[in-house]
């Protein structure tokens, strides 16, 4: 869940998609320089550093997924130190006089593949999400569906054997697909093109030149971001202890979630996410946290019981996790009912004028127009494209012998989900993996979790709540999400691979490596997380995992139906379901230009449970990148990407080593806390006496 990857901020040191013929031809500038074999595209070199990459980049997207469940698009940092790594690499093996092959585009985009594919599965496989919220410490939040066959704790055993069975399908779903979607529909796949233009930035001697310092100033942040969260670690001796509980706008605030807590994380993840987004999420903290829920605790007692507990969804809690479960299915289902219309008319469009050789998306040119010639970029590219082909009875084959194997397998760690709910997944997932591949390259917009409700909804109704129906939804939407999320991921490599000219072999050869990294290297980060924070997953957590309980919920929803909801809450829902809906269409209607002035539904949801705290970290990280802008706009446009991912991995790779000492049962001297004057005044009374 969250804003994965697609709907986050695009890479700002690439220009833009479609700028490059007008000005250069960027093949001319590589004419010199001699294409490897596919073969040699996937160099032992190239699959250590993403091994490196893969491990460093999962803890990131752990950390963000158990925290908030927003994950930016982390491809300029990906794209980067590959870069940086294997350049220091061949220049120390040159010096000595061992270089046998030279650093090449094809290898950085095996890299960025790789890379991307490993970490991907911290996202797909659910850890934040679905996979967790089948777990006993998720149940336990809710009193409904508690039965034993609708639980199921994670042991890492049963994670990595689940997520190799049911990751490689997307894969093969949409191998066929490659040439009529990049060749012949030439899709424009948005973060796949500003990917190649990046690294095919970084392989010409300015490019080079900028990477180099991009790479310094990411190195600065990186060092500094690590060093300031191990010295807030100091500070953490007892609960609600440390900078991350500093009450900025003073207790009042922040008992009701508003204060700023330090997290260079998510300053850097305000960096690099669109201003919208950030202002969305302080809106919808405002509209929550600051208005509705103070208002409903007044009703105490009348809409609901007073002895419940804050945590229980039968109270308050009740309306902060299903009024923003309405609004994210609201805006699930007109973003997948647009997308999807899109998507059909499109490709009627594209069937309608295929004897044209109409291009999509078609804006200016009438149908009847004779197409333009190809420039000598698109030839060269289609040219080796065309070169490596994957045959087409090697992908269904696989599709097939994958599918067999599956079906036969999971009820085996799931019994609640029947062999045959696995078999009518297997028969609509091509399909949903192809609009989801096809409507990506039109909108750049990944509908995975969707098709992922989708399947929650269906499959755990069709089991029913005798028949362990939620644990079953839960589970039929990890095998969904990690068809469907594979599938465009893999079609936006081949995007890629296409403009830096890597063989489409390469591609696939290196998606299915480091999908296979991420199915051993994502369970692995996560048992370190949930071993070392024994709290994880509860609401006052460092990692309170809030898309565990939300995707469990629309599973309890889907199976029991409403009548577990407080009084008034079904109201209420119905109110923000529809408001979603309308938000996005008046965004559609009025155009862009005005629709960047109106806040996205689905971010407004994220902190109805959470609280405003990360979206205020975030708007401190815009407001860094606006100024920044404003005084120095090149510069800023350069290296802001760079420094917001510095501040990432740096914080992000600090919690290795903060899981180790956890484990290690190695305490923080400190404990730095808060109170207010009449609590100091009664604690220093109860010292002195």
């Amino acid at each position: 869940m969250g804003l994965h990857d697609n709907d986050s901020a695009r890479d700002g040191n690439a220009p833009p998609p479609g700028d490059q013929d007008t000005t250069m031809s960027i093949e001319k500038i590589f004419e010199a320089k001699e294409v490897p074999s596919w073969k040699d595209q996937i160099t032992v070199r190239a699959l250590v550093v993403a091994l490196v990459l893969g491990v460093l980049f999962s803890f990131i997207v752990m950390k963000l997924n158990l925290t908030t469940g927003i994950i930016p698009s982390l491809n300029v940092s990906a794209g980067l130190l590959g870069f940086f790594f294997i350049k220091t690499w061949t220049k120390l093996i040159e010096k000595v006089g061992l270089l046998k092959q030279p650093f090449t585009r094809q290898e950085n985009t095996v890299i960025q593949t790789c890379v991307v594919a490993t970490s991907g599965i911290a996202f797909s496989g659910g850890f934040g999400s679905y996979l967790f919220g089948m777990s006993e410490v998720v149940a336990k939040q809710s009193s409904e569906s508690n039965y034993a066959n609708n639980i199921k704790n994670p042991s890492l055993g049963w994670i990595i054997g689940f997520l190799f069975i049911v990751s490689f399908l997307g894969l093969f779903s949409v191998v066929p697909l490659r040439k009529i979607m990049v060749i012949k529909f030439k899709l424009t796949y948005p973060s796949g093109t500003a990917t190649a233009h990046l690294i095919n930035s970084f392989h010409t001697p300015q490019g080079a030149k900028l990477a180099k310092k991009q790479v310094r100033a990411l190195g600065k942040f990186f060092s500094f971001s690590f060093l300031w969260g191990f010295f807030q670690w100091f500070f953490t001796a007892g609960d609600d202890c440390g900078f991350v509980n500093f009450p900025s706008f003073g207790l009042k605030a922040y008992q009701n979630k508003f204060y700023f807590d330090f997290s260079a994380t998510y300053v850097g993840v305000g960096m690099i996410c669109p201003y919208l987004i950030n202002i969305s999420l302080l809106l919808g903290a405002i509209l929550s946290w600051g208005i509705m829920w103070p208002l409903i605790e007044t009703r105490k007692g009348v809409w609901y019981s007073a002895d419940l507990s804050d945590s229980s969804l039968h109270g308050i809690q009740g309306y902060r996790v299903f009024i923003g479960i309405a609004m994210i299915l609201g805006d699930g289902l007109y973003n997948f009912v647009k997308v999807l219309t899109h998507t059909l008319i499109a490709l009627q469009k594209q069937l309608k004028n295929k004897e044209s050789r109409t291009v999509l998306p078609v804006n200016t040119s009438s149908p009847d127009s004779t197409p333009p010639p190809l420039t000598y970029d698109d030839q060269r590219r289609t040219e080796l494209f065309l070169k490596d082909q994957i045959p087409t009875w090697f992908a269904i084959a696989g599709y097939v012998i994958v599918a067999v194997i599956s079906i036969i397998t999971l009820p085996f760690i799931f019994h609640q989900l029947k062999w045959y709910y696995i078999l009518v997944i297997y028969i609509i997932a091509p399909i949903l993996a192809f609009c989801n591949a096809y409507g990506c390259g039109l909108t750049d917009w990944s509908l995975a979790s969707t098709y992922g409700k989708l399947a929650i909804f269906t499959i755990g109704a069709w089991a029913g709540s005798a028949n362990g129906g939620v644990l079953a939804g839960l589970a039929a939407c990890g095998v969904m999400m990690n068809i469907v999320s594979t599938a465009s991921d893999l079609m936006q490599d081949f995007k890629t691979g296409y403009m830096t000219l890597a063989s489409p072999r390469s591609m696939f050869v290196s998606q299915i490596i480091g999908t296979a990294m991420g199915c051993v290297i994502s369970p692995c980060v996560f048992w370190l997380f949930y071993k070392a924070f024994p709290g994880l997953g509860t609401p006052d957590s460092q990692y309170p995992a809030p898309y565990a309980l939300v995707y469990r919920n629309m599973s309890i929803l889907g199976v029991e139906g409403f009548h577990s909801l407080p009084d008034h809450c079904l109201t209420l829902c119905y109110a923000f379901f529809a408001a979603a809906i309308a938000i996005n269409g008046i965004r559609d209607a009025v155009g862009k230009k005005w629709a960047r002035y109106i806040p996205l539904p689905m971010a407004m949801a994220i902190p109805f449970y959470l609280g405003a705290y990360f979206a205020i970290d975030m708007c401190v990280g815009s407001l860094i990148l606006f100024v920044w802008q404003k005084v120095n706009k090149a510069k800023a446009d350069a290296f802001g990407p760079a420094v917001a991912s510095g501040l990432i991995c740096g914080d992000g790779i600090w919690t290795l080593p903060s899981s180790i000492l956890a484990l290690a049962q190695v305490s923080p001297p400190i404990c730095m806390k808060f109170l207010s004057r009449q609590m100091n005044a009664k604690v220093d009374t109860f010292l002195s006496s």
